[in-house]
């Protein structure tokens, strides 16, 4: 059975960041199921960020070894872990294999780090890309391994004599069995099993060293033994509460903020009998005929960078200067590689206020429009993100358009079509009528118009 337009665009809202009319249009002749198996399948295959190599880290301590000035330091650093979130925000947006970026970004966000090393933050990325649709004890564990990780929470510092305790309880809370499904002995004896853990600073390689790890009994959980960092993520893992922690994520993430716990019940289930395979949950989840039911669509806020890459993505744009698109991210409270805290970014309701709405519906003025700097209504607001270089065939951020193409693409949509090819979720009526009276706008000034309205943040 072919599928419908409004699906196919709601699959590609939830399992990558939007798809254009034209593409959109182009899979009718395909199953759902043909689809979602192809989305799968291309996404086997991992691309990973390759911007800082080895050597560029080796390079970074020698800065350091010369005992460089400080500020000479946190400037390169500054500088490639911008040009990271850069490299990073081009593979989302030209992409095809969307699927795995979007499950990278998810794997971004629950384990949230923050690093001043570039090099570290890269491959952290990479591991998430790994085992992103493969096992969640692996990605755990690498992750657990990981020096951006063991030097974000503390871990590099902790030793027998006086156990940091930042790991075990982020472990505990955030990446696994949630809250309430521990006590803080379990913390304090958790963090006694993973002293020793840290990483060589000459290459960034996991070492377990012997003499800071705390080879005295533990008590986790209710089990006593001589355990150790794995044997704990194994314990971990073991807990039925870990499955369901990490599937009510993954269903919030891709299906809706307001959780049906028979759903999530029945996903976490599978979860655990695959051993924590993360491809067959999502496989079962997409398949599920409840992904498609009406409540699903249109129920969910963009990411900033959902909502940035989103954009460029439906309309194709191109960027001579990706630099605005940081900038952007900056501004409506999302940036790569840059946290907040390790809770990751808000979620839901939270990632909007009236200040970061007002500024969602002025961007697509700012991306898609060909106007002058000048005449750009948010140019106050994101001052810094212009140049003074002249190109004629882009606007004032570097953002080039086909509107031939797109108009052409779109020709013959009358405003309800536009709005249901543009929108995932249908506005007032009032809000319609008022656009038809827009009699004087051009049909790209109409279209720049759809998409400025809040109803474009949904998902």
């Amino acid at each position: 059975m072919s599928a419908p337009l409004r699906q196919i665009f709601h699959l590609y809202n939830r399992l990558g960041f939007g798809i254009s009319y034209s593409e959109a249009k182009s899979l009718t002749t395909k199953s759902l199921n043909e689809i979602i198996n192809e989305l799968l399948i291309s996404s086997n295959n991992a691309t990973y960020l390759d911007l800082i190599s080895k050597e560029d880290y080796l390079s970074f301590n020698v800065m350091l070894a010369e005992n460089r000035s400080k500020e000479e330091i946190q400037k390169a650093a500054k500088d490639k872990m911008r040009e990271l979130n850069i490299v990073w925000m081009k593979q989302l947006i030209e992409s095809k294999n969307i699927l795995l970026e979007k499950q990278t970004l998810f794997w971004h966000d629950h384990f949230a780090c923050r690093s001043s090393n570039p090099y570290f933050m890269q491959e952290l990325n990479n591991i998430h890309r790994k085992h992103a649709f493969s096992s969640f004890r692996e990605l755990l564990i690498e992750t657990a391994k990981s020096p951006a990780m063991l030097q974000y929470l503390n871990n590099q510092q902790s030793r027998k004599e006086h156990p940091n305790e930042n790991f075990a309880r982020e472990l505990l809370e955030l990446f696994t069995l949630g809250k309430r499904n521990y006590t803080e002995q379990d913390i304090k004896e958790t963090a006694k099993a993973f002293t020793g853990w840290g990483f060589d600073k000459k290459d960034g390689q996991f070492t377990l060293n012997q003499e800071k790890h705390d080879t005295g009994e533990k008590i986790i959980f209710g089990m006593k033994g001589n355990f150790g960092g794995e044997d704990v993520i194994n314990m971990i893992l073991g807990n039925k509460k870990t499955a369901y922690h990490i599937t009510r994520k993954i269903y919030r993430y891709y299906v809706n903020e307001e959780v049906k716990e028979e759903h999530v019940k029945e996903l976490a289930e599978i979860y655990f009998a695959n051993q924590y395979n993360t491809g067959e949950l999502l496989k079962k989840l997409f398949s599920s005929p409840w992904f498609l039911d009406e409540e699903n669509i249109g129920c969910k806020i963009k990411s900033p960078v959902e909502f940035l890459v989103g954009i460029s993505r439906q309309f194709k744009i191109k960027y001579n200067r990706y630099e605005a698109l940081f900038k952007l991210q900056e501004m409506l409270g999302q940036k790569l590689f840059y946290p907040p805290n390790v809770s990751g970014w808000p979620k839901g309701r939270a990632l909007v206020d009236s200040s970061t709405l007002l500024l969602r519906m002025r961007v697509p003025s700012l991306l898609l429009s060909p106007k002058k700097a000048e005449t750009v209504p948010v140019k106050k607001e994101i001052e810094g993100i212009e140049t003074q270089e002249e190109n004629t065939n882009s606007n004032s951020v570097g953002a080039e358009i086909n509107w031939e193409m797109i108009l052409n693409e779109l020709q013959g949509l009358d405003i309800e079509m536009l709005q249901n090819v543009l929108l995932a979720k249908t506005p007032l009526a009032t809000v319609t009528e008022k656009i038809k009276g827009m009699s004087a706008l051009s049909r790209q000034d109409m279209i720049i118009k759809i998409v400025s309205l809040p109803e474009y943040s949904l998902l």
